[in-house]
C-alpha cells in the first residue's frame, strides 16, 4: 500500500481543562472518501481545525504528502496551508457576499499567486497570464459545478443551497489535492443532499481530489464514503467501512443510548402492550 495522503497520529489538544480531542490516530489514503462521524461535541470539527492550522494540537502530529514530498503539518503556519493543496469549507458558509460567484471563486483561484505588489500595480504581461489563466480555472469550476446561470449574481441574492456549492466551488478553484469538507449537507433539503452526493463522487472521481469529510447524514455518509472514523467525547470508538461503523456496538451506544436500551426499542409490540 501506498504511503497515506494524511497520517494522524496520538492527536490530543486541550481547551483549559477540557480535552476535546484525546489521543486520536488515522490516515487518510489518496484517492478516498474518508469521513468523520459522531454526536455533537464528539471532537470532528476540533480535528479539522487541526488539520487546517486554526488549531495547533497540545501533543500529536500530522503528517502530510505534499508536492515537494513528506511534510510535518502541524509545523506549518496557517496561511501556507492552502498552497500546500489543502482546500476547506466550512459548516457555516464563509463567502464574501457582496461579490458575484465569479469574484468568490476568483479568489481561490489567487492562492497560488505569485507576483509582486508592484507588478500588480503595472499589470505585467506575467499578471496578465496569470489573470487568463485564473479565469480559465473558475470558469472551468463553473461549468463542473453547473453554475454558469449564477455566475454573475451577487452571493447575497443566492438561495441557501446554491451558496453552498459557490463554497464548495471556490475551494476546488484552489486546486487542492485534499478537499476537506465540514458538514457539506447541513441545511440542505433531500435534493440537494443528492446533489452534493453527486459532487462529491465527481470530485473523487473525475478530479482526483481525496476528500476528507465531517457529516452528520448517514445516508450521503453511506453514499460516499470508502472509510468512517466514529468519534465521541473527543476519542475514536470505530473505524471501518460504513457498514461496520453503523454496526459497531460503542457507535449505536453514543448515538442512540446503551445497547439494551436500542435492542429495547427495536422489540416488536406484542398484542395488547402498553404505549
Amino acid at each position: 500500500m501506498n504511503a497515506p495522503l494524511l497520517q494522524a497520529s496520538h492527536l490530543s489538544v486541550r481547551f483549559g481543562g477540557v480535552l476535546a480531542v484525546n489521543d486520536v490516530s488515522f490516515d487518510v489514503q489518496s484517492g478516498e472518501v474518508f469521513t468523520l462521524i459522531g454526536p455533537n461535541g464528539a471532537g470532528k470539527t476540533t480535528v479539522f481545525n487541526l488539520i487546517s492550522r486554526i488549531y495547533t494540537p497540545s501533543s500529536g502530529t500530522i503528517g502530510y504528502q505534499s508536492p515537494q514530498g513528506l511534510i510535518t503539518l502541524t509545523d506549518q503556519p496557517p496561511h501556507r496551508v492552502a498552497g500546500l493543496g489543502i482546500a476547506r469549507t466550512f459548516q457555516n458558509i464563509e463567502l464574501f457576499e457582496h461579490a458575484t460567484v465569479l469574484h468568490n471563486l476568483l479568489i481561490g483561484c489567487h492562492t497560488h499567486r505569485r507576483s509582486s505588489p508592484w507588478q500588480d500595480v503595472l499589470f505585467t504581461s506575467g499578471v496578465r497570464q496569470a489573470e487568463l489563466q485564473a479565469r480559465e480555472q473558475a470558469e472551468k469550476v463553473i461549468d463542473f459545478l453547473d453554475l454558469q446561470h449564477h455566475r454573475d449574481t451577487l452571493v447575497a441574492g443566492l438561495p441557501y443551497g446554491v451558496r453552498k456549492v459557490v463554497e464548495l466551488g471556490r475551494a476546488l478553484c484552489t486546486q487542492p489535492r485534499l478537499l476537506l469538507l465540514d458538514e457539506p449537507s447541513s441545511g440542505l433539503n433531500v435534493e440537494e443532499t443528492d446533489d452534493m452526493a453527486f459532487w462529491i463522487q465527481d470530485i473523487r472521481h473525475e478530479l482526483g481530489i481525496t476528500v476528507l469529510m465531517v457529516e452528520h447524514d448517514m445516508s450521503l455518509v453511506s453514499r460516499v464514503s470508502d472509510r468512517v472514523l466514529a468519534m465521541n467525547q473527543g476519542q475514536v470508538l470505530a473505524l471501518g467501512t460504513p457498514a461496520q461503523v453503523q454496526n459497531d456496538p460503542g457507535v449505536i451506544e453514543a448515538y442512540l443510548g446503551s445497547v439494551d436500551d436500542v435492542a429495547l426499542l427495536r422489540r416488536p409490540k406484542t398484542a395488547g402492550a402498553q404505549p
